[in-house]
């Protein structure tokens, strides 16, 4: 049984998305194991994208994810990491398959609303990060 962490940003919250992921996800077969909505402060947004820092649109990144709350959620099932990130698409949206999350909700590269784990070891790091 592997664990994946998943996240509705802030444009997926403030547009009413998250029982929609939620949906998606349960009807794939996946098991919710844990979920919390919070507002993500600058310090938790530096760490989550610690391996962004150097790159031109990291404060992008850390002003768009503080900027309202988010769901996250712990995610378990047989390949769990690659089956959340197929049903989420592509990061951009404009490549984003209909079918998808991002490809039927997303609105840009930025606001795409899920975030997911690319791997076993981010996907530890994420769920410690916010599930201590």
């Amino acid at each position: 049984m592997e664990r994946t962490f998943v996240m509705v940003k802030p444009d997926g919250v403030r547009r009413g998305l998250v029982g929609e992921v939620v949906s998606r996800f349960e009807r794939k077969g996946l098991e919710l194991r844990r979920m919390r909505m919070l507002t993500i402060d600058e310090e938790l947004a530096h760490r989550h994208y610690a391996e962004h820092r150097e790159k031109p649109f990291f404060g992008e990144l850390v002003a768009f994810i503080t900027s309202g709350p988010v769901v996250a959620m712990e995610w378990a099932g047989e390949s769990a990491i690659s089956v959340a990130r197929t049903l989420m698409g592509p990061t951009d949206p404009a490549t984003a398959p209909p079918g998808t999350i991002r490809g039927d909700f997303g609105l840009a590269i930025t606001e795409n609303v899920v975030h997911g784990s690319d791997g076993p070891e981010s996907a530890e790091r994420e769920l410690a990060l916010f599930f201590g």
